[in-house]
């Protein structure tokens, strides 16, 4: 993809407002929040107060609608403390000394760096750094700066405070993530009645996972129904699989088949129910026609071997679907456990530090980008005769990100929604000369819109908080002239500064596309290592195979996530084409597919070994290890070591059906996979057993 098409590719998508389901109660609570801290702040100490705790209530009511799993008091609390913080150190240093801009260089710095936290603490740390060259301008003493900080802090406080009087759905984001992992699995269900081999996207599973993880406080007021579904949902997703595909289960055709289909369509009707008992608190209500199907006595004599055990397995896990789903099951299951904030905060500087060590890393680059970015705009503001010379580096701060695509689509979004946000409130203020209280009582609304839209697009957020600041700033007497085209020019220089800086430090995704899919592939070598590994040893805890799976699911996630980046991204491909790309990530998805379908059919303890299973177990580890090398250093691999594994396997007496059958897709995966890489000209080297590399 070249510069233009790039460039209207992401202001497209960043000028875009999508349709989400809108939350008017958790909005109309952080506009009260809000409206109450600088309703008393104006009252009791002046419009300047009012101005400073606006800001503090306004940011840590946002850092509660952000994408965390975290209590929305806790990210409030510390949304208001940090931004407290960084507003106190930025008076003491002075606005406009060369100190300042030394901090400024530093607090953008590290917070480029928190997003190797989280995308939450990211987001939280460069709102600070924003609104911390705004608040830095307006106490005029140390006593009035240490006030302005404990007002910003406040503002955190009574948002938190909010947010546990008036509760809105407790466990709300968890009931949706689990609910959603539920429908999810339930949607697959009903697609493998129609195609036995339907791709299922483990995404909802993954976010259920992060939502499932809860601090020992947590864990003793979570609901009883939100205990074990996500792990039964978890371990149905591949007996399902098993059960529809024809390699491992029935025919495609005749009796069996419309055995299967009836089973498929009563597991989705048992799992949505399941979901929208989850997601609205109430009881479950299982369709007469499905509990009828999953009660038919006649399923033994219809469906035997493999598909019969995946059947008896799938009715059985449907009834722990129902129990947990009530709240009567699943009480003894270990919670996911999750460090408390004070427990969090070595982990995050460890990897923060760990980032720095990682010179080529998106993170640290977009840290360097950001933090020069932020200096250069301030240097520049501060010498342009226009006054508010701070608007420049904090609108490069919002808009920047790690990876291109949201850069430019964010500041595409900021300038558009500036544009407007700015006309609309100038006309209103043109039309109705407001005072201040007219003027909070404004700005209070746009906050309300803030929170109402934000979910909805960044360019609807920018047009609410440009409406916003226009508005507050009016409340401390400033003319709307003195503040409009101030605010629009330095807007737009710092846009196009964030925009030059990922051309001339950029951070690309495509040329670690190698990388990404050659971590998959170790990933998923290993899962089925460690599946084959429990045929070998069916007595064998199932901890290994568990960790592998968790492996497999995150590489793939990133092979996902920098396949779609680069898709976005000017550059050309080095040795990997898109169709390339495509084509060899669906080959490894096949193969840890086919160890998907395998673990469904894993003996039970007590059960006899496997004869082989051992020795294609680790034929596959280190051939997968090694083919993970080769893909790095740019060769197509061979699997000489499974082939001849699977060679020996097949001349011993005993071999199980599923582990025959599952070990020779496993091959061809890997050969598919193989002659993916072999397509693109230049030819590249083919790793042969005997003799010298060919074409």
């Amino acid at each position: 993809m070249g510069w233009v098409r790039a460039l209207r590719e992401t202001a497209r998508s960043g000028l875009s407002v999508e349709r989400r389901r809108l939350e008017p109660a958790v909005a109309l609570r952080g506009a009260a929040g809000l409206a109450l801290v600088v309703g008393v702040s104006l009252a009791a100490l002046g419009p300047a107060a009012a101005v400073s705790s606006a800001f503090g209530a306004l940011q840590a009511a946002i850092a509660t609608f952000q994408r965390s799993w975290r209590p929305r008091p806790v990210l409030a609390l510390a949304s208001g403390a940090s931004l407290a913080v960084s507003t106190f150190l930025g008076y003491l240093v002075g606005a406009h000394s060369p100190f300042f801009l030394l901090l400024l260089a530093v607090w953008t710095f590290v917070s480029g760096l928190a997003w190797a936290v989280g995308p939450t603490a990211g987001i939280i740390a460069s709102s600070n750094v924003a609104i911390m060259l705004v608040t830095v301008t307006l106490p005029t003493s140390l006593a009035a700066a240490a006030g302005h900080a404990a007002l910003i802090a406040a503002g955190g406080v009574v948002q938190a405070a909010l947010v546990v009087l008036v509760p809105i759905r407790r466990w709300g984001a968890q009931r949706d993530a689990l609910a959603d992992a539920l429908a999810a699995v339930a949607d697959y269900a009903r697609r493998l009645r129609h195609d036995p081999r339907a791709p299922f996207d483990p995404g909802p599973l993954m976010t259920a996972r992060l939502a499932a993880a809860v601090t020992p406080r947590e864990a003793r007021r979570r609901p009883a129904e939100l205990h074990g579904s996500r792990g039964v949902a978890e371990r149905i997703r591949p007996v399902l699989a098993s059960l529809a595909d024809p390699a491992l289960g029935v025919p495609e055709e005749g009796r069996e088949r419309d055995r299967v289909r009836e089973l498929l369509g009563a597991a989705a009707s048992v799992l949505d129910a399941a979901a929208r008992a989850i997601r609205h608190g109430e009881e479950v209500r299982i369709p007469a026609p499905a509990a009828a199907a999953l009660r038919t006595p006649d399923t033994g004599a219809i469906l035997t071997g493999p598909a019969s055990r995946a059947a008896t397995r799938l009715i059985a896990l449907l009834g722990d679907v129902m129990e947990t789903a009530e709240g009567t099951g699943g009480a003894g299951a270990e919670p996911l456990l999750r460090p408390t904030v004070p427990r969090l905060v070595p982990v995050a500087l460890r990897t923060m530090r760990a980032e720095c060590a990682r010179r080529d890393s998106p993170v640290f680059r977009h840290a360097a980008r950001v933090c020069a970015v932020a200096a250069a705009g301030y240097v520049i503001g501060q010498a342009l005769p226009l006054g508010h010379g701070y608007w420049a580096p904090m609108a490069s701060v919002m808009v920047m990100r790690p990876d291109f695509s949201q850069t430019y689509s964010r500041a595409v979004a900021r300038f558009g929604g500036t544009l407007v946000g700015v006309a609309v409130a100038t006309g209103i203020v043109q039309l109705t000369h407001p005072g201040p209280v007219l003027s909070i009582t404004l700005a209070v609304l746009c906050a309300f819109l803030l929170y109402l839209l934000m979910r909805t697009g960044y360019a609807a957020a920018s047009a609410c908080v440009s409406a916003y600041v226009v508005f507050l700033l009016g409340t401390g007497g400033l003319r709307w002239t003195q503040t409009v085209p101030d605010r629009v020019l330095l807007t737009l220089l710092g846009g196009v500064l964030a925009m030059a800086s990922y051309a001339v430090y950029p951070a690309w995704e495509t040329p670690r596309l190698r990388t990404r899919l050659a971590d998959w592939l170790a990933a998923c070598g290993r899962y089925a290592a460690a599946v084959a590994d429990r045929y070998a040893d069916p007595a064998a805890p199932a901890d290994e195979v568990r960790r592998a799976l968790l492996d497999t699911r995150a590489a793939r996630l990133a092979w996902e996530e920098a396949l779609e980046r680069a898709r976005h991204e000017p550059v050309r491909h080095r040795g990997l084409s898109r169709a390339v790309a495509d084509e060899a990530g669906h080959a490894v998805g096949q193969f840890g597919r086919i160890a998907m379908l395998m673990e469904a059919h894993v003996p039970e303890r007590g059960a006899d070994p496997v004869p082989g299973a051992a020795a294609f177990a680790e034929a596959l580890r280190e051939a997968t290890g090694r083919g993970a090398r080769e893909v790095r250093e740019r060769k197509v691999p061979g699997w000489d070591e499974v082939e001849r594994a699977l060679a020996a396997r097949d001349g011993e007496a005993g071999a199980d059906r599923v582990v025959r059958k599952g070990a020779g897709l496993l091959l061809d995966a890997l050969r598919d996979f193989s002659d993916a890489l072999a397509s693109p000209a230049p030819p590249m080297a083919v790793k042969d057993a005997a003799g010298p590399p060919r074409p």
